[in-house]
């Protein structure tokens, strides 16, 4: 698990190199998949949802991050990573049935997964375009292609369209609890002497 923090997501060669790793893209997963299953309204499994959202790219560890020019060209067997990377531990089992069910997309829990790893993807070009980075720009027909064909709830889609509507940094600029809307900065601070 520790080697997935040093596998840059190939984001980079698209000259884009402040991409998350592999490890802070788990975790954005996880936190997306928490309130895409909190907005869809149906009685989601949150507890496999969350173990899935950790297993979803482990393999990644051993296969690497391919990008959509590489993927044309490169096969890569998770399935085989998987399996060796969980071998003889005490989660063997119940991951790689978890790992599974994710690959399949058939439940609820899979799908919700499936949609946060597509939406931390958006997430990560706004933040790219609010660094000065165009590449939002130009990838915005897939993504919206993406969203039309590739996401399976309604509550990921109707979050896709938050985050292309979104300042990354609206939530430290319009926070009521920073020092310029009401602490020493605010218009409301008391004077001192």
């Amino acid at each position: 698990m520790g080697a997935l923090r040093l596998i840059p997501r190939q984001w980079s060669r698209f000259h884009t190199p402040a991409f998350a790793n592999l490890t802070e893209h788990h975790y954005h997963v996880i936190w997306l998949a928490l309130i895409i299953a909190a907005r869809e309204g149906q009685k989601v499994d949150t507890s496999k949802m969350m173990k899935m959202a950790v297993v979803h790219d482990i393999a990644e560890s051993r296969t690497g991050d391919v990008d959509h020019i590489a993927r044309q060209y490169t096969v890569r067997n998770e399935e085989d990573a998987i399996k060796h990377m969980l071998a003889g531990t005490s989660i063997e089992h119940e991951f790689l049935d978890v790992w599974r069910e994710y690959e399949e997309r058939e439940s609820l829990e899979a799908k919700i997964v499936k949609d946060a790893d597509n939406l931390d993807v958006d997430m990560e070009l706004r933040e790219q375009e609010s660094n000065g980075s165009n590449i939002e720009k130009t990838m915005q027909p897939n993504r919206q292609k993406v969203r039309e064909t590739k996401l399976y709830t309604q509550a990921a889609k109707e979050l896709f369209d938050a985050i292309k509507k979104a300042d990354p940094h609206d939530w430290h600029m319009k926070s009521p609890y920073n020092r310029l809307n009401s602490g020493d900065w605010s218009d409301h601070a008391q004077p001192t002497n």
